[in-house]
């Protein structure tokens, strides 16, 4: 079993709030994480796709009630949204009578309806934490590439091999497409769902061109738009904004998109060997988007993510806003022996970065100039502690 990260803080949520909402994919790994942590203490697990489990909530506030001493633990708890007005109560009874934190873990595979009810009703009694694919930090340095390969949902990254691993995410893709998404978002038809996310792969990494996409699936903006919102709700896809500020120059601004997990990136493009990835024009950009995605997820809480581009050309892949920092500027580069072009260092004078670093794939840091340094992607996670 890979030790993720998260399950550090997530002790921490349980012990600090009434309720924790643990918030990703499906198949990313929230139930394993969320019962190794029950075993651990008092708890109880509903799964609430069980018709059994959903039947013993037939009387929820009864149920729970008979609970109170145990951390119940409601999987998938989007199934039932009216749940969130019982929970309210149950919580509010439980803080007057002393006991104010460790109450439910609520896990989700998306954050739509769970944040919207939640919003509603457990507003100062909840705390969200998002569990993304296993990234680069959890890994040994030398399986980088197998995890690009093969993303992060860990029963494709412990695979057999390349092509099982293929298999699953294929199977994964078409269940979410099938299944997952008509019971989570509005009804698409599953074909042109999947036609809207393959376009975001071959674009992986790139600017929003709405327009574009709307021609090649024969729909208007706004359809492109509720398409796009819908894989971002899903955790699938991320949508990276442009850096705003006040530097005197014609900024970009639409946003960055690319498909989260590389691995679902390349069995959309239909590659299978990391020989296929090499030889396709979309490996930098795929590497670059599984490079931010896991610098994203090791950043401490309240760290902003944007990227940087003006008319001119000026661009930095990554600014990262640590809490109380002035902005990083993160330029990622697929070479062992990696370049800045000059649109890095106008786009470093425009926004006076606290630190200038270029990410590659290699092991050792090293100094690429007096105000720039090399730092390997698995050494990212300590810079960031720092």
């Amino acid at each position: 079993m890979i030790e993720r990260r998260i399950a550090v803080e997530l002790e921490e949520l349980i012990d600090s709030y009434p309720a924790v909402a643990l918030l990703g994919p499906r198949q990313v790994g929230k139930t394993t994480l969320a019962r190794a942590l029950g075993d651990n203490r008092p708890s109880i697990y509903l799964d609430l796709e069980s018709d059994a489990d959903r039947a013993r909530l037939a009387e929820p506030e009864l149920y729970l009630n008979a609970h109170e001493d145990e951390l119940v633990i409601l999987d998938e708890v989007h199934r039932l949204p009216g749940l969130f007005q019982n929970l309210r109560g149950l919580i509010d009874r439980g803080r007057r009578a002393g006991r104010k934190t460790g109450r439910f873990l609520l896990l989700g595979s998306a954050s739509i309806d769970l944040l919207k009810q939640s919003g509603e009703s457990l507003a100062g009694r909840i705390a969200y934490l998002e569990m993304s694919p296993i990234d680069g930090l959890e890994v040994p340095a030398r399986d980088l590439d197998r995890l690009w390969l093969r993303g992060g949902f860990p029963d494709s990254y412990l695979a057999t091999s390349d092509r099982a691993s293929q298999r699953w995410r294929r199977d994964f893709i078409r269940t979410y497409l099938e299944r997952d998404i008509p019971v989570l978002g509005p009804r698409i038809p599953a074909e042109t769902l999947r036609r809207f996310w393959t376009m975001l792969a071959h674009h992986q990494s790139g600017l929003l061109n709405a327009a574009s996409l709307a021609r090649g699936l024969g729909i208007d903006n706004k359809t492109v738009a509720s398409y796009l919102d819908l894989l971002v709700d899903l955790l699938l896809v991320r949508r990276l904004e442009p850096w705003h500020a006040n530097v005197g120059k014609r900024l970009v601004k639409s946003p960055r998109i690319s498909v989260r997990d590389s691995g679902v990136t390349h069995t959309l493009l239909g590659l299978e060997t990391l020989d296929d990835v090499l030889g396709h024009p979309i490996a930098g950009a795929s590497w670059e988007g599984f490079a931010i995605e896991t610098i994203i997820a090791a950043s401490p809480s309240g760290t902003q993510a944007h990227f940087y581009r003006t008319a001119a050309g000026a661009e930095i892949d990554l600014v990262l806003t640590l809490p109380g920092r002035r902005p990083w500027a993160i330029e990622i580069k697929r070479s062992l022996t990696p370049k800045v072009e000059k649109g890095f260092h106008h786009a470093c004078e425009d926004i006076d970065p606290e630190r200038r670093m270029i990410v590659y794939p290699g092991l050792e840091p090293y100094p690429f100039s007096s105000a720039i340094d090399v730092v390997p992607l698995a050494a990212m996670g300590e810079i960031l502690r720092l």
